[in-house]
């Protein structure tokens, strides 16, 4: 006569809790603060993680990197802020892997890159308003707000919002959409442009600029009159707004462009 198996409840249980619990993810925090003479750069390298940047209070500049994770090893990543001379362009990178460099102009990852690591970090940075500022992710997405120097900003995988600038801004992404609230000056150009995204601009109605649009996969609309100054289809719109003066370009593959007032 065959016994019947034993029942282990406890076993079972635990078993079905190795399953379905899932992991807590991890948080630490980085900081840094110094000053940036007027006029000078802040340059911002990121490579997988969401990148922030606000007006901070006279020449100084505020460094706040969240690391996140569930399984890898935060250590794999180091936060690095490097400066040109006292007051000088600053550099902050978020670094994979023991080899990588921080430059201004990007990161050089060298060899023993770390892979397939699921640490992200999350870098807010308060610089002051008018310094010039190019910050750049490549899974994640990049806010600027309240600047006043010329802004240039990319990511790969990724949003882009950019709130009430007054500088020359520039911003491209593939995958993502493009979020822009800027007041071009005389001398100030913007540019955006996105592959599978749509691009949204937010202009006054006092407005002047010379705008040149296209799509090839969306429509373009405007709140704004526009005066036709060039090639007018629906994928492509050469025109001025108001008396004209600096460049507003925006293309986008996969998506629409619209302009709306403010």
């Amino acid at each position: 006569m065959r016994r019947p198996a034993p029942f282990r409840p406890a076993l079972c249980l635990a078993a079905a809790l190795l399953v379905v619990t899932p992991l807590h993810a991890q948080t630490t925090s980085w900081r840094w603060s110094g000053t940036v003479a007027a006029g000078r750069a802040v340059h911002i390298h990121n490579v997988n993680g969401a990148v922030e940047v606000e007006p901070g209070t006279g020449t100084t500049v505020e460094v706040v990197a969240e690391k996140k994770w569930r399984r890898g090893n935060p250590e794999d990543v180091r936060i690095e802020a490097r400066q040109a001379g006292s007051g000088g362009d600053l550099t902050i990178c978020a670094l994979w892997g023991p080899a990588a460099r921080c430059e201004p102009d990007g990161i050089v990852s060298g060899r023993n890159r770390i892979r397939n690591s699921d640490v992200s970090v999350k870098l807010t940075i308060k610089v002051p308003v008018g310094a010039r500022v190019d910050a750049h992710t490549v899974n994640g997405g990049v806010t600027v707000t309240g600047l006043g120097g010329d802004v240039e900003i990319s990511t790969v995988n990724g949003s882009i919002t950019a709130r009430n600038t007054t500088g020359a801004v520039s911003g491209s992404t593939v995958n993502g959409s493009i979020t822009a609230r800027t007041t071009p000056s005389a001398t100030t150009d913007v540019e955006f442009s996105t592959v599978n995204g749509s691009i949204t601009l937010e202009l006054p109605t006092t407005a002047n600029a010379d705008v040149d649009l296209s799509v090839v996969n969306g429509k373009i609309t405007s709140a704004l009159p526009v005066l036709l100054d060039g090639e007018l289809s629906r994928r492509k719109v050469k025109a001025r707004i108001g008396a004209g003066g600096p460049d507003l370009r925006a293309s986008t593959v996969n998506g629409s462009i619209t302009i709306r007032t403010f």
